[in-house]
This record gives structure tokens, sequence and C-alpha cells, in this order.
């Protein structure tokens, strides 16, 4: 008796080990009401968004592009939460992007206010040339966010947007460690500190965890620009076109942007040109951009592009809500590039030039089957849905409102 109580016991700890594991690498969505891009088995941000804020034990590290809540939508529960973090004891750093403070400085201020909580707004452009555009938060140095939604009500409600909850060490460590260099470059944005402030380690990467099933998932974080990095192997650009370059059969990736020119007015092909060498190898390639583009320095390319044997480009153009119009909203936001149904980078970055060489952004590369088939599933639920439209080397596109 005491041998079989023994083994239940074993069990029931087993199966809690298990449960714990099985969300090492979970991949989140947003989608906009009134669509059909949900998918009932992932989980929203916001629900995780909650789940990882109310957790924190120690510390909650946060670096936006900006924060943009309105009253009565989903964003106020995460933004009370984070308060609550800091007045049972958590340490908040909350950091924002200088350019975007300028129009969003309410909440950030009355955030910098509360208890525990301290403020940043960091100007990457003095420091690189570009903007503060990750997403991420980190939660006791162990655990982290990182994906496409910005900390705006409409990335909850109204947009079509992909992260990662990541619980893994290592890293969550390389995050920590690029959290840790802004934020005291954040301190005085003196592009003079930048060689005394940024301390070159080598990571030890990839990591593994477990997955979903019990198998072993494969990561490696990658992030942007080069300039700002502790160890410039990671730099996002040179990781995606080797992963595009893996491809044997089939690349599927979706932007909200896609250019050839950088808004310096330089030439820039890398990817373009991954994606054509990927093509011409008999590799299948499918490109989703946002209809923002249209009428846009991104159309020519994507039009270009369209008429590449082996490729297929479409537009996603997200129908307005039927409660009206609301700026800046009613897109797919998501940035990712899957490979094979096997290998998957995810990220903060659109597919132009400065948010690899001037802009501050994140990434993971992801190798699991089980994983890369659900951004596979994702993929296509756009791909084959209602709101896509071939890209026409033909046709006028006029611009969409989408701004104010």
């Amino acid at each position: 008796m005491k041998n079989l109580l023994f083994v239940i016991l074993t069990l029931v700890s087993c199966c809690c080990l298990y449960g714990q594991a099985a969300s090492n690498f979970e991949i989140v969505e947003s989608t906009p009401i009134g669509t059909i891009l949900d998918n009932p088995d992932i989980r929203n941000a916001h629900e995780v968004w909650l789940e990882m804020i109310n957790g924190a034990k120690t510390s909650l590290d946060i670096e936006q592009f900006y924060i943009s809540p309105q009253q009565g939508e989903p964003l106020d529960d995460v933004l009370s939460a984070i308060v609550e973090a800091g007045k049972r004891g958590v340490v908040v750093r909350l950091m924002v992007d200088s350019r975007m403070y300028k129009t969003y400085p309410k909440t950030a201020d009355s955030l910098g206010t509360q208890k525990n909580i301290t403020m940043r707004v960091i100007e990457i452009a003095k420091l690189a040339g570009g903007i503060q555009h990750a997403k991420y938060f980190l939660v006791d140095h162990e655990e982290a966010f990182v994906g496409s939604q910005n900390f705006d009500w409409r990335a909850l409600k109204h947009i079509h947007e992909l992260g990662a909850r990541i619980r893994n060490h290592d890293v969550a460590q390389f995050y920590q460690h690029i959290f840790d260099l802004d934020w005291q470059l954040a301190e005085k944005n003196d592009p003079a500190l930048i060689p005394a402030t940024l301390h070159h380690e080598s990571n030890h990467f990839p990591a593994w965890t477990l997955g979903a099933e019990g198998d072993t998932v494969w990561m490696y974080p990658t992030a942007s620009p080069k300039s700002l990095l502790p160890d410039t192997a990671r730099w996002d650009e040179p990781n995606i076109l080797e992963l595009i370059g893996s491809a044997r059969s089939e690349v599927v990736l979706q932007f909200l942007s896609y250019s050839t020119t950088g808004r310096d007015k330089s030439r820039y092909d890398s990817l373009d040109t991954a994606l054509r060498k990927a093509a011409s190898r008999g590799v299948k390639v499918k490109l989703i951009a946002s209809d923002w583009e249209k009428g846009s320095p991104g159309d020519a390319p994507l039009k270009s592009l369209s008429q590449v044997p082996n490729i297929e480009v479409r537009f996603s153009v997200i129908p307005e809500w039927s409660g009206g119009y609301i700026s800046f909203a009613r897109v797919e936001h998501c940035k990712y590039i899957c490979v094979d149904g096997a290998a998957f980078w995810l990220g903060t970055s659109n597919a132009e030039k400065s948010y690899f060489y001037t802009t501050r952004n994140l990434g993971v590369i992801v190798k699991n089957a089980k994983l890369a088939g659900t951004m596979k599933k994702i993929f296509y639920k756009s791909w084959d849905g209602p709101y896509m439209e071939p890209v026409k080397a033909d046709v006028d596109y006029k611009p969409r409102k989408h701004g104010e």
C-alpha cells in the first residue's frame, strides 16, 4: 500500500513538473475583434501579460515603444497590475522611446510617480540613429515576453499580433543584458558613454527547454542594432538571412512593412535577395504585408517580388471595426518568418533596413516542429482567409488611411 501511494505521489509530482515545463515557450496572440483570425488554442496577450505581471516577486523590467491606454479597454488591467506589483514590493523599471514619448507622455509619467516604479526615456535617435522599437518585459530575471504587441489598447483588441512567453534563464538573461544596457544609457542618453557601458560578452546559446509534448525546443535570442549589442553574433539580420538560407521547401513570412530602400535613401536588398535566392533553388516563398504598404515606398519592391517564380505576395486588408474607424488599427502587425515547418524567427522588427541597423529590436529563433507547425497554421489562417489580396504589378495602389 505504501509503495502504491509512493507511485501515485510520484506520478502527480511528475505531472506538475511536466505542466510547468510544457509552458516554457508559449506562442501568444492578439486578434482584431470581428475577424476570424482568433485561434482558440492560443492564449491572448491580455491574459498572459496579467499572469506574468501578477506573478512577479522581485523585479519587473519593461521596455516599450510607447504606452497608449484608453479608458475601459483591456490595457487598463495591465497598467493597474504594474502599479499593484510596485505596491507589493516588486522593483519596476519602465523605459519608453523618446520620440513616441512626446506623443504619449501622460501614462508613462504617471506610472513613474507610483511606488517602486522608476521611468526613463531612451533616445535611441542619439545613441544609434533610430528609435526604441522593441516590445518586451522581464519578470524576476527569469522570464520574458517578446513580441509585436505594443503597450497600446489597440494592440490587444484591434490588431493582429504575435509574441512569445519564454521561461528560460539563459534567454531571459540575454534580454536582461539588453535592458540593463539601455537603462544605463537612458540615464543621460549620451553616445559618448556607449564604449564604457557596452560590455561585450558571449552567452551560451542556443538554449534548450521543454516543449508542449516534452520534446526539446532550441532557442536562439537575437537583437538589433549591431552597434548596441553585448554579443554581435546575436544580431537579427545575419541570423534571419541564415534561417532563410537553410530553407529546403518553404518560407512563409509576414511583416507590417517591407522595403528595399532605407530611410536614408540607400539601397537595402539583403532580405529581398535572400528570398529570391531561396525561390531560385525551388523553395516556395509566400509573403504577407499589410495594406498600409499600398502607395508607400514598399509598394514597388512587393510588386517586383510578386513577379519572381516560386514567390507569392499578398496584401492583408483587415476590415474596419463595425463600431467605427480607429486610427493606427485594424491591421496585421505580426513579424515572423517560418521555414520548412520546422523553425521560425519571431520578433519586433519590420522588414526594413532601419529596424536592423539603427533601431532597438529583439527577436528569437526557434527550432521545434510543434511550435513551428503552430506558426505555420497561424500564417495559413491569414493566407487562406478572406482578408487577402494578391499583389499585382499592374495595379496603381492608393494609400489606405490609417493615421489620425
